[in-house]
């Protein structure tokens, strides 16, 4: 998998966690701390970008490397719901978080402009559109994802 151009600015040093992990993070079913990501070292990071997360038997391998570093420093693992069809595999239907930043930023989409992403890329619009969520990603994302068009934001 590849960084996203919007993440530039940490990739480098992972000092943010990179969506390809969030979208692994939804996947497992583990809410993954920032103090917790803080207390990996580098190899750790580059090992949960680069470990396979799309399998049963690869999503379970990944969910019990990352609890064994979580737990660790004894710390205890959230785990999340593991949703059975994820919005981000739908490309039917924008969810309403991501119509409704869209709009305020003054970018129409549409359901064919949805349909055309990758799931990582839908994940990605999903989770930089989510409320209490820093959404700066959100419209740098849309231009990157070429949804931007010159009569919009």
């Amino acid at each position: 998998m590849t960084f996203f151009q919007f993440e530039a600015d940490f990739v480098d040093s992972l000092r943010c966690i990179p969506m390809q992990v969030r979208l692994k993070l939804d996947t497992c079913g583990i809410k993954l701390k920032l103090a917790d990501w803080f207390q990996m070292d580098s190899s750790e990071r580059q090992n949960l970008v680069d470990l396979p997360c799309q399998t049963a038997t690869e999503t379970q391998a990944y969910y019990e490397y990352l609890q064994s570093l979580i737990t660790r420093n004894g710390a205890s693992v959230s785990e999340l719901p593991i949703d059975s069809h994820p919005e981000w595999m739908d490309a039917t239907t924008i969810p309403v978080s991501v119509q409704t930043l869209a709009t305020e930023v003054g970018v129409t989409l549409d359901v064919l402009h949805w349909a055309a992403l990758t799931p990582i890329q839908r994940f990605a619009l999903i989770k930089l559109s989510r409320s209490g969520h820093e959404n700066k990603n959100f419209l740098p994302a849309l231009r990157e994802f070429h949804l931007v068009t010159s009569t919009s934001a």
